[in-house]
């Protein structure tokens, strides 16, 4: 469906819409490939990289309606990766994440609706599943401007969804690259927050194919959640250093001992497919089937039971030793 597509990234630069425009140039031949962001020495950098005929690269800020919308003019797809992502900036930096993650996800939608836009899906996280920090509650916020959007849209085509998933393998700012950053300085010990600290594992790889994948799944307002392993934070330091010691450090300023990515309050609504999770919309959508059981592909789920939450404390798939090596391989570390 990529090919001879327009299709734009919000904040393209970041590790998702490098690997998002390395994936979409080696398997697709898109007419136009739009890197949106506001850091011009990252697309210098990038463009030296990735200058195939059909890439574009747009400096802006999804704060600045007026960009946004010069930028998605005969645009088909969106996928809107710009965030704020920082738990400890977000909680010193309030207003700041609050005009990016959600006057920003505001802008994207309006720019969307403008310009016709066929199919937009948002980045979101697990952290906005009864989120307890700053950056949680942004995505939150997000996740409903997206949703509720389909209904905001009225005659347009354009549609709007969502993609959820945990801790990506060595994106910028994760433990991973922590770890081995404080291996090469030749730590002492491993600081852990709490001994009892478990999270969704996915590699940058995986969350961009889920994400590509429900461009042809989605029909609008469902948040797309992949089964996804869980790492226990211990079983992390042991994997990447065996023979050093562990310091419980304590838990910082907004961080959750497990994360969730479909809440038990929201189990009326989740649907269980083969290879992920649909939580559909709590709202209904006027002038239009509000059926996901069936997905736009004929993929079909059922309902998951009462009280159902998947939580990355409870996964029944947790990573082994070897198989953490074996993600952080994948991930370049």
């Amino acid at each position: 469906m990529f090919n001879d597509a327009s299709i734009l990234i919000t904040g393209g630069t970041g590790s998702f819409g490098r690997q998002s425009v390395d994936t979409l140039l080696r398997r697709y031949k898109p007419r136009r490939l739009i890197v949106f962001s506001r850091d011009e020495l990252k697309q210098f950098e990038m463009s030296q990289q990735y200058d195939a005929p059909c890439m574009r690269y747009f400096l802006g800020d999804v704060r600045d309606y007026d960009r946004l919308v010069q930028a998605m003019r005969g645009v088909d797809y969106v996928v809107h990766a710009a965030a704020l992502k920082q738990v400890p900036a977000a909680e010193y930096n309030p207003m700041e994440c609050v005009k990016t993650n959600i006057h920003g996800a505001e802008n994207v939608i309006k720019a969307a609706l403008d310009n016709d836009v066929q199919k937009v899906i948002a980045l979101s996280t697990d952290k906005a599943a009864n989120p307890i920090n700053l950056y949680g509650a942004t995505k939150l916020a997000s996740d409903k401007l997206f949703v509720a959007a389909n209904n905001v849209a009225g005659n347009h085509r354009t549609r709007f969804s969502v993609v959820r998933y945990g801790n990506v393998v060595g994106s910028r700012g994760s433990v991973v690259p922590f770890f081995k950053k404080l291996l090469a300085e030749g730590a002492d010990h491993m600081p852990i927050t709490d001994e009892r600290m478990t999270r969704f594992w996915i590699t940058l790889q995986q969350g961009v194919d889920f994400v590509l994948k429900n461009f042809e799944r989605f029909q609008g307002g469902e948040i797309f959640v992949p089964k996804i392993p869980s790492v226990r934070i211990t079983d992390l330091a042991k994997a990447m250093a065996p023979e050093i010691p562990h310091r419980i450090i304590g838990i910082r300023p907004g961080e959750k001992i497990h994360e969730v990515m479909c809440p038990a309050d929201d189990s009326h609504l989740t649907l269980d497919f083969d290879d992920h999770y649909v939580i559909q919309p709590s709202i209904k959508f006027h002038g239009r089937e509000n059926e996901y059981i069936r997905n736009a592909i004929g993929e079909v789920g059922d309902c998951v039971e009462q009280h159902f939450e998947y939580n990355s404390g409870i996964n029944p798939h947790f990573l082994s030793l070897e198989e953490i090596r074996e993600y952080n391989h994948l991930a370049g570390i």
